[in-house]
């Protein structure tokens, strides 16, 4: 989508979260061009909005990556309330709690009322991720084995674009797999269900797993933003407090990037709703 043609897709609220910064994974044209085209009251970065991990081994930063920061911040200058709930990822934010940076407010879980009145948790999602919770290193390992497979995901759909053949996500496939061979105690989504209806919520917005979803759990309404590094989806709630989950690379007109190119297709998330460690 161009989004100098001032078409700008307006919403009461914006979550979108996992988005990578400081990695080559990170879709950050497409973001950047989703920030451009879309307006709304409030942004919610539900966490993983920087790569501390990948950060502290080596060193990538692009021009694009500045760019989206920038975006968020002139965003937040403008008038957009603009919510950074940190992850584990960008874990070091938490200590800053309830402080303002550039105009945009830390914090480390939210409550947020929609149009038509429902209470619904803010929060990223790796304090309920066995993972990460109990073996940090291991989540660390899996983080590294993850970036391999976002290189290896690359040069696999080069090769798939120039036979004609669609996108398809090696990462969201492996990850399916090697997290399904992890016995987690709980699944990921009922205990964030409970997590809201232990804070009287009715629903709950997380990230952390890069599977967007909308659905009911129990009573309890369960939304994932999903992420900008495999799917580039973000959920977003109407002015009458209706909530829908974009997935931007469906819209018309727009496509993903790959390095310096530019390939065609979906980016749906094959990933399984079980709790990961992206």
């Amino acid at each position: 989508m161009n989004a100098s043609l001032d078409i700008k897709r307006r919403y009461r609220t914006i979550w979108i979260s996992d988005i990578h910064l400081g990695t080559r994974g990170c879709k950050a044209d497409d973001l950047l061009d989703f920030l451009k085209s879309t307006e709304s009251e409030t942004l919610y970065l539900v966490g993983d909005i920087i790569d501390g991990w990948r950060l502290r081994r080596s060193w990538y930063w692009p021009q694009s990556h500045n760019d989206v920061v920038q975006k968020l911040l002139r965003k937040a200058r403008k008038g957009t309330r603009v919510v950074f709930v940190p992850g584990n990822h960008d874990e070091f934010a938490r200590d800053y709690h309830g402080l303002l940076f550039g105009d945009i407010q830390v914090v480390t879980t939210i409550l947020h009322q929609t149009a038509d009145g429902r209470q619904l948790l803010v929060l990223h999602g790796d304090a309920f991720d066995g993972v990460v919770k109990h073996a940090k290193w291991l989540a660390h390992l899996g983080d590294s084995a993850y970036t391999v497979a976002l290189a290896l995901n690359h040069w696999l759909n080069v090769a798939r674009r120039a036979l004609g053949f669609p996108y398809w996500s090696l990462s969201a496939y492996l990850k399916h797999k090697v997290k399904n061979a992890v016995q987690y105690i709980a699944s990921f989504e009922e205990t964030m269900a409970d997590e809201a209806r232990r804070h009287g919520a009715d629903g709950v917005v997380c990230g952390h797993i890069h599977h967007a979803e909308k659905r009911d759990v129990n009573g309890i309404l369960y939304c994932n933003d999903g992420d900008w590094v495999e799917s580039c989806t973000a959920l977003a709630e109407g002015f009458d407090g209706t909530l829908e989950i974009i997935r931007w690379l469906e819209v018309e007109g727009n496509t993903c990037a790959y390095s310096s190119s530019r390939m065609p297709g979906s980016l749906r998330s094959t990933a399984s709703s079980a709790p990961s460690t992206p």
